[in-house]
């Protein structure tokens, strides 16, 4: 069902942001397996080897971000009486649920090569997915304020799903089966969850008309886009944080098994501990966006991850479960403020090139700031190549010297609280603040209202 008539209004009902929020669920549970449990999978537990594994993650992450701004042409394009953004969605669920299939449903032995195929697959139906999903995101509300709320209930939901496939591995080890059944299972919940999902939010989510089909201008254009000071900041901020994360993200077991000597079911519970936290968290990063704006909301939430990191990492002693869950829930809090405010700053940032080159770019800008996304998680992958030059052993039961083991917790400590406070840096000259986005919108509303329909 498609909107063909007044705007959009400022505020859209609870019941709708569920609907829409809905179809978070199976991409969370899908997004955080590929950054975290897939690389650690397929090098621990399937056999190919840590170089292998980083390499083909990097590439396949770097081609996924050259085709991510092509998508977000086509998109932007796309003009169906069912709408822009859910046909598209609707076109990436069966790429998903095959490439998903194909990934988790795997035995030892499988080599770099199915590893490197379904990849590819995989990543092209989540971009289709993902574009479409948070370009809409973007257009059910134009204030300032409620693109605060509508990524709160995103990112809320995103968490959700997080949780619950976070679950799976600690509920199946607690019955007696194994982690690699556990991973098994997860793909399934993914494949199941995907279709039911993105019918509740086809169903009772309305998506505005595409009412100023774009001409992006090629590849010079897109460039340029980039430039503008409201988005280089953002990207830059983008890069910074994914990369951060996604060290955080890769190394996560390998951290905490081999450096502090947990158990892998008491590093899946901690995992599961840090995504608790963000649930719990996002909330308040969306409440504190409202009062002091969602930039310098952000740079708050960076730093306080860096230091609580830190502290969870460096204070609490090798051994001492209680302390480091406890550690790793402080830590956590802050995990959902960066996926909930850029998103959110750039919808707005939309509006301000709308008012500037008279186009509608929503779908090219999220993309381009999935990409920026993408290109820090590359870079964290990379973190494998650089275990494999130490000497690290990947291997199940696998014992490494203290000099392998330092090397490992310099990477996973060091780099990511370097990379959250130069963010917190970046953002402090965003130049899109809450008074300027109100200009931007009154100027776009006087132009639309003296343009002849």
């Amino acid at each position: 069902m498609t909107d063909t008539a007044a705007p959009t209004p400022a505020r859209r009902s609870n019941a709708t942001l569920a609907a829409f929020a809905a179809s978070c669920l199976p991409y969370a549970a899908l997004g955080l397996p590929v950054y975290v449990t897939l690389p650690e999978f397929y090098a621990s537990h399937v056999g190919v080897p840590l170089a292998a594994v980083s390499l083909i993650f990097l590439l396949v992450r770097l081609a996924d971000i050259v085709v991510d701004p092509l998508l977000g042409v086509v998109i932007d394009r796309t003009s169906t009486k069912w709408g822009r953004y859910r046909v598209w969605m609707a076109i990436g669920a069966p790429i998903l649920m095959l490439s998903v299939a194909m990934l988790f449903f795997v035995s030892q032995g499988a080599g770099a090569t199915h590893l490197a195929v379904w990849l590819v697959v995989m990543y092209l139906g989540y971009s289709i997915s993902l574009l479409s999903q948070m370009s809409w995101a973007s257009v059910l509300s134009t204030d300032y304020d409620q693109r605060s709320r509508i990524y709160g209930w995103w990112q809320v939901a995103n968490i959700i799903g997080v949780l619950a496939v976070l679950l799976i591995p600690v509920v199946v080890q607690a019955m007696g089966r194994t982690y690699v059944e556990a991973v098994h299972i997860q793909g399934g919940f993914i494949v199941g969850l995907l279709p039911v999902a993105l019918l509740v939010t086809f169903l009772f989510t309305p998506e505005p008309r595409n009412v100023a089909p774009p001409a992006h201008g090629g590849l010079g254009a897109t460039l340029a886009l980039i430039m503008k000071p409201v988005l280089r900041r953002l990207l830059l901020s983008d890069l910074l944080l994914g990369a951060a994360r996604g060290l955080i993200g890769v190394l996560f077991f390998y951290f905490f098994e081999q450096a502090r000597g947990f158990e892998r079911e008491q590093t899946s519970i901690l995992l599961l501990v840090y995504f608790v936290a963000g649930l719990v968290g996002a909330p308040i990063w969306a409440v504190l966006a409202t009062r002091i704006g969602k930039h310098r909301a952000l740079a708050v939430a960076s730093v306080y991850f860096a230091v609580t990191f830190a502290g969870a990492t460096l204070l609490v002693p090798s051994g001492n479960y209680p302390a480091a869950i406890g550690a790793i829930f402080v830590t956590g809090l802050s995990f959902g403020a960066a996926d909930l405010l850029l998103r959110a700053m750039m919808a707005d940032a939309s509006d301000a090139v709308r008012l500037d080159v008279g186009a509608d770019q929503t779908g090219l800008l999220f993309s381009i700031l999935n990409a920026t996304s993408k290109m820090g998680y590359a870079i964290s992958v990379g973190a494998f190549a650089v275990l494999e030059w130490i000497g690290f052993q990947a291997e199940v039961g696998a014992v490494n010297d203290p000099g392998v083991i330092l090397g490992l917790q310099w990477l996973f400590i060091a780099a990511p609280v370097g990379l959250l406070l130069v963010s917190a840096v970046v953002l402090r000259l965003y130049p899109l603040t809450p008074e300027r986005h109100a200009q931007v919108r009154a100027e776009l509303a006087a132009r639309d209202a003296s343009t002849p329909a």
